[in-house]
């Protein structure tokens, strides 16, 4: 494990926080400010909004004491996060071009949604970890200039909820559909997923419970953590911590089979937002089950004490109840769909029968943590949605896969002509060439039948002229063979 990459050095002097927060306003304020004179307000306001919270800051720190250091560590969770979000700006807006979202409008949501993520993961921290806060002196610091941001103090679920709410503002301002963008922001998700939870690894926090001695070798290694890291202050042994379970790589690997099964939905996508729910679902199933082998202390739990053989069979019950509501439906192949309903309905009962106590034995109490409460609601949220949804789109397939863009910003359609094929033939007609992969299904379709008619006038007014009957011929005027005008011979 590798916490700092390396140290960047600093000069031994005393730094003032407001000055910091003075260079990152004046870094800010020249982007708002040229938007502006080139009046456009749309890129104006988040440099702007920038500026104004680092001037706060500024003066909020006016009266703090300095710090010194010789060197500024660069941490690896921070580097993946970093990695995470240039990942997901390619991905992001590759997909949103491809589907004729507007690049410009989506480049600025990404920006907006990255900071609603980043603010809504700490706020979730502070939230599940109240003492951290409470010390004298030191809340104002931590809570706003979130100085463990680059080695931990964020929490997965924040962000996404955090994210999810900016999203909505911003496009709600903007008079875009909120559903079109979280499917194409969802891959980056995943990827983020994938790689954060490396960072994780490499720092040594969000670890698991002490693995049985019964486990592989392998597993193990992977989870023994050297001195110094998070997992060895709580599991000390010789040399490193005691093994525990990886579940910074149990949730890696499941942000990378959630990334292949997105992408490869998106190819039987039968309406916006079907990406996004199905996500939501499945990370919440996969994070339920790794918080149970969570051993981290930084998860708070709430709720009711039950007995563990009741109440996480129950959570998986109504999981596998979910999958079948919703989910179970789109999947055509009978024998892998009966397959899977026979395994989500098997969990909950294995799970039941290991967890049961023995007899005249008192049952373990337990809570639920703040992420399996957040899991299990948003699961089955999105479950209700998906069932609504996919019975709109079996009625109205068009309109259920409508971008609903403004006319302002709808994708432009190409035009070309067809040529003329022969004198019977109807004529020119403009022809509609898709621009992206899905223009069919997310072009208005007020605007589609308005094309229909106006191409169809068209094609009418064309096929008169070039149909247009002639006067029969008299028999007088008909040329014979030899004749002067070179036509060709007319047969009786």
């Amino acid at each position: 494990m590798h916490p700092i990459l390396f140290r960047i050095p600093l000069p031994n002097r005393p730094i003032q926080i407001w000055w910091i927060c003075l260079v990152v306003a004046l870094l800010a304020l020249p982007f708002a400010l040229l938007a502006l004179r080139n009046k456009r307000k749309d890129e104006a306001w988040f440099p702007g909004l920038v500026a104004v919270a680092a001037i706060g800051a500024a003066v909020a720190f006016r009266g703090s004491e300095p710090f010194q250091r010789h060197d500024l560590p660069i941490y690896s969770y921070g580097v993946m996060l970093g990695l995470s979000l240039v990942v997901g700006w390619y991905l992001t807006l590759g997909l949103s071009k491809r589907i004729g979202l507007p690049e410009e409008i989506m480049a600025n949501c990404y920006v907006v949604t990255a900071v609603s993520a980043l603010v809504g993961a700490r706020l979730l921290y502070v939230v599940t970890n109240p003492e951290e806060f409470t010390k004298a002196g030191t809340f104002s610091m931590k809570l706003l200039m979130m100085p463990e941001a680059g080695c931990g103090g964020l929490v997965a679920y924040g962000g996404f909820l955090g994210g999810f709410i900016g999203s909505w503002a911003y496009l709600r301002a903007q008079g875009i559909k909120l559903m079109p963008w979280t499917d194409v922001a969802i891959p980056s998700l995943a990827a983020g997923l994938f790689i954060t939870r490396i960072g994780c690894y490499l720092f040594g926090c969000d670890f698991g419970k002490r693995l049985p001695d019964t486990a592989p070798a392998f597993l193990k290694k992977l989870g023994t953590f050297p001195e110094g890291s998070p997992a060895y202050k709580l599991f000390r042994g010789q040399g490193g911590s005691l093994p525990v379970h990886p579940t910074q790589i149990y949730e890696s690997l499941a942000g990378l089979l959630l990334l292949i099964l997105v992408l490869r939905r998106r190819k039987q996508q039968t309406f916006r937002g079907e990406i996004f729910l199905l996500f939501v679902f499945f990370y919440g199933v996969a994070r339920f089950a790794i918080e149970i082998l969570r051993g981290d202390p930084e998860r708070n739990e709430y709720g009711p004490l039950l007995g563990e053989h009741l109440l996480l069979p129950g959570c998986f019950l109504l999981f596998a109840i979910g999958f079948t509501f919703a989910y179970a439906r789109d999947i055509k192949n009978k024998g892998l769909r009966y397959g899977l309903l026979a395994v989500a309905f098997a969990i909950p009962v294995l799970l039941y029968v290991k967890m049961a106590p023995a007899s005249f034995e008192a049952p373990r109490s337990i809570q639920l943590s703040t992420s399996q409460i957040i899991a299990l609601f948003t699961a089955l949220l999105a479950t209700w949605f998906h069932r609504i949804f996919a019975e709109r789109a079996e009625v109205q397939p068009r309109q259920a896969m409508d971008l609903g863009l403004p006319k302002a910003l709808s994708p432009k359609k190409k035009k070309k002509a067809k040529p003329i094929l022969g004198a019977g033939a109807v004529g020119t007609a403009a022809v509609t060439t898709p621009t992206t992969e899905a223009d069919a299904a997310s072009e208005d379709v007020s605007d589609e039948d308005e094309d229909e008619d106006a191409d169809s006038d068209e094609v009418a007014e064309t096929a008169a002229e070039v149909v247009e009957p002639k006067p029969e011929a008299k028999a007088d005027d008909v040329k014979k063979p030899g004749n002067d005008s070179g036509s060709a011979p007319v047969e009786g």
